[in-house]
């Protein structure tokens, strides 16, 4: 039966009136709960995905059982089998060498596989500070510039090195332009808080100044690390997104529990 044209119009008015108001919260509640959305930032595109270690597991992945390393999300796809069902989403998780093996510290299900590395050096990763991303035992999150984490002895479950480090206690790292010239692909992870992590890769090009001011002003982070550019990857079932243009390094996958 065809309802009349002001009942209609009634209807929609309050619902408008209520999702002004914050009461009619059901399409909230579900970008929340979506493992991974995309977001606009300064004429920029950006995919966020959140890992909440209060309702999810995270896994490292490096180094195959059977000698070599990963390199791709096939690869961990394939170790996983019937796993792969609960996998929220995926992402490179740290720079890497030739061979696809961790450049700085990497540590896996409280298996230190390559030790904090805290020399200078060229590149991303030696623009100091970098830092180290890790979870604790008792599943907190953390970022931490590298030689505070060297210095108190951390025992993580699972730990990745990158640089540079994008936000320090709220302020950008301070040799990173406000938008500098150079212009990538890039992704990274940020804290909301101790039990709440948002990994993000851009969808498009963009500076080292505009990546750390969507942590800072979007996202609401006070410490970001720069995980990698170029080969920057996600895996993000939610979104139908699946990268295979790289041969990966470390990687980190989200998983729902059973």
């Amino acid at each position: 039966m065809k309802l009349p044209r002001t009942p209609l119009i009634a209807i929609a008015t309050i619902v408008g009136l209520l999702a002004a108001i914050g009461l009619f919260v059901l399409p909230r509640m579900q970008a929340h709960d979506a493992p991974c959305v995309t977001r606009e930032f300064e004429g920029s595109r950006f995919v966020v995905c959140t890992y909440d270690a209060r309702r999810q597991d995270m896994r490292f992945y490096s180094r195959a059982p059977g000698g070599g390393y990963y390199r791709s999300f096939d690869a961990v796809q394939h170790e996983l089998g019937d796993n792969t069902r609960h996998v929220r989403f995926a992402m490179n998780a740290g720079m890497f060498n030739d061979a696809g093996a961790p450049i700085g510290l990497y540590v896996e299900n409280g298996d230190e596989q390559k030790s904090i590395a805290l020399s200078d050096g060229p590149g991303n990763f030696h623009l100091k500070p970098n830092g180290v991303f890790w979870q604790g035992q008792d599943g907190q999150l953390h970022i931490e510039v590298s030689e505070d984490y060297a210095a108190a002895a951390r025992e993580p479950r699972w730990a990745t090195q990158s640089g540079p480090m994008l936000l320090i206690n709220g302020a950008m790292h301070p040799r990173i332009a406000e938008d500098g010239t150079s212009r990538l692909i890039r992704n990274g992870v940020g804290l909301r808080d101790a039990h709440t992590a948002y990994f993000v890769i851009s969808s498009g090009f963009v500076s080292f100044g505009r990546f750390a001011r969507f942590f800072r002003d979007e996202l609401h982070c006070r410490d970001a690390l720069f995980l990698d550019g170029t080969v920057s990857s996600v895996w993000a079932p939610g979104i139908g997104r699946y990268d295979d243009n790289h041969d990966l390094g470390p990687m980190v996958v989200v998983m729902d529990r059973d």
